[in-house]
């Protein structure tokens, strides 16, 4: 038998009340339960970055976080950056770079750049690895990403 335990939380500015089995992940909930797919499952392990979400502001991988730990929390999916503007100049700079590439990996890229880039990450290219390192991609060889990210941080700086 699989415990069930109530949950409440802001997803992407909707606040909501759930019963979820207590071991099903962020990710899984976010996918199967709310129709989120914006976030991909990669290895399941942390590792990849696929499944990269904002929970109160910060970036966390969806797979290692359990849903009933999200209770009263605020989540952002790239469904939610989207929508509210916010990933837009990146979004635009991905498309520009052709950063895109198979797409699996952009949602928790582009989560993780945002982060880096509302922190105050600089125009920096080294620093731009640092930080999306957690991120991998198969397709684009990360330059393009890298130029990207630097090319907003670039215009905001020039602003």
């Amino acid at each position: 038998m699989t415990a069930i335990e109530e949950i409440n939380l802001t997803v992407n500015g909707e606040r909501s009340t759930h019963r979820v089995p207590v071991r099903m992940n962020l990710v899984d909930f976010l996918r199967n339960e709310l129709g989120l797919t914006g976030s991909h499952v990669g290895c399941e392990h942390g590792v990849c970055g696929a499944c990269t979400v904002e929970v109160n502001g910060a970036c966390v991988r969806g797979c290692l976080m359990l849903a009933v730990q999200a209770d009263g929390l605020e989540v952002t999916t790239i469904e939610g950056l989207t929508a509210s503007g916010r990933a837009g100049a990146l979004q635009a700079a991905f498309h520009r770079r052709n950063s895109l590439q198979c797409g699996f990996c952009t949602p928790g890229m582009l989560a993780s750049a945002l982060e880096y880039c509302e922190r105050g990450g600089a125009a920096d290219r080294a620093a731009i690895r640092e930080h999306i390192a957690g991120n991998y991609c198969r397709c684009t060889g990360y330059q393009s990403i890298v130029d990207a990210i630097y090319e907003v941080i670039a215009a905001e700086e020039a602003q």
